[in-house]
């Protein structure tokens, strides 16, 4: 009888998968183990954590692909407190593009996939599209990303005083100039990009994630899971067999491009 007044609501669950755990997500700040071994794994992925979110949300997705002989590393992204991703999308793949070409002559890595989760999916999107990131990349995988923008980043809006404090929410905004900018800029056919959405998404409703593909876009795919909420794609093992899936297909695919 004692342990069952300590299960967590019903609702504290909820909030949970779809925001994430506040003392492991949000309290720790970014304590992760850093390792710089990852380029010397035959394939490598570049994980990118979304909004006023911090890396330690890819600490269940990191130890799998580890365990599954992937490389991964990520990157303190800063923003609000030093800790929580609130710079805009732009500089945040200006700076990741810089942050790359500086590894890869330092480390010899040439090509790495990325795996971006909900605002950290639309950062890869602008990194392949208008920073060099086609040179780099081998494929995208996006959990939850508003690649049309989403209506709940007009709550962020609010709270980041409208626009004053960040301006990544306005950027998640449909119709956003940025949003507009992606949508005409085709992505590069030869860079699969995958958008893995739920159904039971709160933060950023399925709808906002469907990938529209236009003539010429040949790489795009799109797929649904239910039952899991927004923060919770970064964690749930059906999530990660679709990721595992996509990444195995996309590294036989350049395989047979380099031989």
């Amino acid at each position: 009888m004692k342990n069952e007044l300590f299960k967590p609501l019903p609702l504290m669950s909820l909030l949970r998968d779809q925001i994430g755990s506040v003392r492991r997500v949000y309290l720790r700040g970014n304590r992760i183990v850093r390792r710089d071994d990852f380029a010397r794994f035959d394939q490598t992925v570049l994980l990118i954590h979304g909004f006023f979110q911090t890396r330690n949300v890819w600490e269940v997705m990191e130890d799998r692909l580890r365990s599954h002989g992937y490389g991964v590393f990520s990157f303190d992204l800063g923003g609000l407190l030093w800790r929580f991703n609130t710079r805009s999308i732009s500089d945040l793949s200006a700076t990741i593009a810089d942050k790359i070409e500086g590894i890869c002559a330092r480390t010899g890595l040439d090509r790495f996939h990325i795996i971006g989760h909900s605002k950290g999916g639309i950062v890869a999107r602008h990194y392949v599209q208008h920073n060099g990131g086609d040179k780099r990349v081998k494929s995208v995988i996006t959990l939850g990303s508003p690649h049309h923008g989403t209506p709940t980043a007009a709550v962020g809006v609010g709270l980041m005083a409208g626009g004053l404090i960040s301006k990544s929410p306005l950027q998640m905004l449909p119709g956003s100039s940025l949003m507009r900018m992606l949508r005409k800029d085709t992505f590069p056919p030869g860079v699969p990009l995958t958008s893995i959405y739920s159904r039971h998404d709160l933060v950023c409703p399925w709808w906002c994630s469907v990938l529209r593909p236009r003539p010429g876009e040949t790489s795009m795919d799109n797929i649904e899971v239910r039952g899991v909420g927004h923060t919770a794609l970064t964690s749930d093992q059906l999530v990660y067999r679709f990721i595992r899936e996509r990444l195995d297909d996309a590294s036989e695919l350049w395989k047979e491009r380099a031989g």
